[in-house]
């Protein structure tokens, strides 16, 4: 990649870069949020049922120390190269309000096309991912009641999936979610608390628990590797700019403070119900926590139906860069009751979310999508692709050591992407020997 000096910059036409690749405008909404509803977006991301997810698939590969130490750090570093990202968003004079649109300005059109592919790849598997937790939180909640085994997993996928096409079709844009997010907040407290209480009353009452990282030899060493790639993972949105797309003005003063926000008082219930988690279970915890615990049946019912339902919401914010790139591409805009909007969005959204359900109901392997994610997707997207983007755009204005510690970035994390995706590919191989395909897991 050959980035441009400032003078080919200041030359360079607004509504393309190298010449040879335009940047529409959006059919969506900008600059209309302000920068709370924002870090509530970012927060909804993180605290999503997910968090379910990480005491099973971050703390019985990695202990106590590595799931510890690795979870702290993971926040930190996920808070600088969201920061880098953020404050490159109006470079060149000029807003970028896609991550594809920053690349292609710094880089051209090679690596405009090369940041989309790893980011609807990111978003494709966190969006399957959010079904199958949507799925698994159906199944869970109807075995607290009928136990008959008469539905399997794959129907209750199905039946998120059909949810999750309708609220898509209902909220046409990211900044529409308003008062949704106000809910999503309530559903994430809702299963955070229960889990935690619970799982806390079970921890005090179990005989003492074996924290031992289970596993030997090869497989033990792939299993740590993938569960580096969780830890990215659980912070990471990778479409940081058209998040941003979406704040007031000053946007880059604006984004500080919900990333702040965000890796502050929004990772308190990520820790809380984690380290719980794991505490009260040891390595017998499961990928999705609400299968561990013990209490009222009417209690675990709530916190799996408010998984199910924030499971929904947050797909809908994974899925925003689609839908805009759709509605921008066909100038799908003005009312969203419009018969041709509607239409629109029932037959693309909904062919969308199929193929999303489909995967999703053919390899259910929730904690291998997960580690899959971070390691093609978010390793490249929010470390690797974001230091140099950095690094290039104020190389004039660094120190020698400030542009040393970016290389080391890059090569570190490019590093760990193809150690993790080679790790993610061999559990989800055998994953895939173990369970048949549509597994009721």
């Amino acid at each position: 990649m050959v980035a441009r000096n400032d003078t080919e910059i200041a030359n360079q036409k607004d509504d393309d870069f190298n010449g040879d690749v335009k940047v529409p405008e959006t059919a969506h909404q900008i600059s209309s949020d302000s920068w709370f509803q924002v870090g509530f977006v970012l927060t909804t991301g993180i605290n999503s049922a997910y968090v379910l997810g990480y005491s099973g698939t971050v703390m019985v590969p990695l202990g106590w120390v590595g799931g510890v130490v690795g979870l702290i750090l993971a926040t930190l570093i996920s808070l600088y190269a969201n920061a880098l990202v953020a404050i490159l968003h109006e470079y060149g004079g000029r807003r970028h309000i896609r991550y594809r649109d920053l690349a292609g300005f710094i880089y051209g059109r090679k690596a405009y096309i090369l940041t989309w592919t790893l980011q609807y790849i990111n978003l494709f598997m966190i969006n399957t991912g959010y079904i199958i937790l949507a799925g698994s939180a159906l199944k869970a909640t109807y075995l607290l009641f009928w136990n008959d085994g008469t539905m399997k997993l794959p129907y209750f996928i199905a039946i998120a999936g059909f949810v999750c096409t309708m609220f898509a079709i209902g909220i046409p844009t990211l900044s529409a979610l308003g008062v949704w997010l106000g809910f999503s907040t309530l559903f994430s407290l809702a299963y955070i608390v229960i889990a935690f209480v619970l799982s806390l009353n079970d921890g005090m009452k179990t005989p003492p628990r074996d924290y031992s990282i289970p596993g030997e030899g090869v497989g033990k060493v792939f299993t740590i590797i993938g569960a580096s790639a969780n830890l990215v993972f659980a912070y990471n949105t990778g479409m940081l700019p058209e998040i941003q797309a979406t704040i007031k003005q000053p946007v880059v003063k604006n984004m500080m403070k919900a990333l702040y926000f965000q890796f502050t008082v929004g990772v308190l219930p990520l820790y809380l119900v984690t380290f719980t988690g794991y505490w009260a279970y040891g390595n017998d915890t499961s990928a999705y926590l609400l299968n561990n615990v013990n209490g009222p049946v009417w209690v675990k019912a709530v916190a799996n139906i408010t998984a199910f339902l924030q499971s929904v919401i947050a797909l809908h914010i994974f899925a925003s860069p689609m839908y805009e790139y759709l509605d921008t591409k066909y100038g799908i805009t003005g009312s969203a009751l419009e018969i041709k909007n509607l239409t629109f969005r029932v037959c693309l959204r909904g062919g969308y979310l199929a193929f999303n359900t489909f995967v999703s109901a053919l390899l259910p392997f929730l904690g291998d999508f997960m580690s899959l994610t971070g390691a093609i997707s978010t390793f490249p997207l929010t470390f690797i692709l974001a230091n140099h983007m950095y690094l290039t755009a104020k190389k004039d204005k660094q120190s020698s050591t400030q542009q040393l510690w970016h290389w080391l970035n890059i090569v570190f994390f490019s590093i760990m992407s193809v150690a993790a995706t080679v790790s993610a590919l061999r559990l989800i191989a055998v994953d895939s020997k173990t369970y048949h395909l549509f597994a009721d897991l």
